[in-house]
């Protein structure tokens, strides 16, 4: 791999520390303010260059497509013994009322490394629909996820409202919850918890993608 320049490892840096902390990596307006760029086309650049050099992998469409490459990728690990396995059920559609992890939810379970994670999940949840296509979160992945009953503005979380369950970025102001798409084509879902019937269901801390 070429050699990076100074801004070129502190966005590297960036990119790192995001996926780190949240599981996911930043958006490119994320990576402009940060870094106190004027647009999110220069931070774009940057990325490409990046990129070129071998460090990161862009994929095309998604404001997160970005996945570290080379000796900056998560260190592959050894075989992981079974007995520090653990056992994640996997919560399929959530019926109308029922607590997610009812036993009527669940479809089968897997066993997983809790390394892969940036906390220990609680239940694995297959994401359904394209809400947060840019988030790098597509319609039948594994979304990891703790339980919470709070979370941070920006956060990605599983929160059920009447008797839907969605996976939305969370934004708190006031006393007003908002929980964002990552698709423009998606309307934000605006939360009145005096009038809704609202609760977080926990926190993504990953994500398991399966191939068919």
């Amino acid at each position: 791999m070429l050699k990076l320049t100074a801004r070129q490892e502190q966005i590297l840096n960036l990119i790192k520390d995001a996926i780190e902390n949240t599981g996911f990596p930043p958006t490119r307006a994320e990576i402009a303010n940060e870094l106190g760029f004027k647009s999110a086309n220069a931070a774009e650049e940057h990325l490409q260059a990046l990129a070129r050099k071998g460090a990161i992998e862009i994929a095309a469409g998604t404001s997160r497509g970005i996945r570290l490459l080379g000796t900056h990728a998560e260190p592959s690990t050894p075989k992981v013994p079974a007995a520090l396995m653990m056992s994640l059920p996997l919560i399929g559609r959530v019926a109308a009322g029922s607590p997610i992890l009812a036993q009527e939810n669940l479809e089968t379970s897997y066993s997983v490394d809790p390394a892969m994670f940036a906390a220990k999940p609680d239940y694995l949840l297959k994401v359904r629909g394209e809400s947060m296509r840019d988030a790098g979160i597509m319609d039948g992945d594994l979304l990891a996820v703790k339980k919470v009953d709070s979370a941070k503005n920006g956060q990605i979380v599983v929160a059920r409202i009447g008797s839907e369950v969605t996976v939305k970025r969370y934004r708190k102001t006031g006393a007003t919850i908002e929980l964002l798409p990552e698709n423009p084509d998606f309307n934000i879902i605006k939360v009145d918890p005096e009038a809704d019937e609202f609760a977080l269901e926990g926190l993504a801390v990953g994500l398991m993608r399966t191939w068919h």
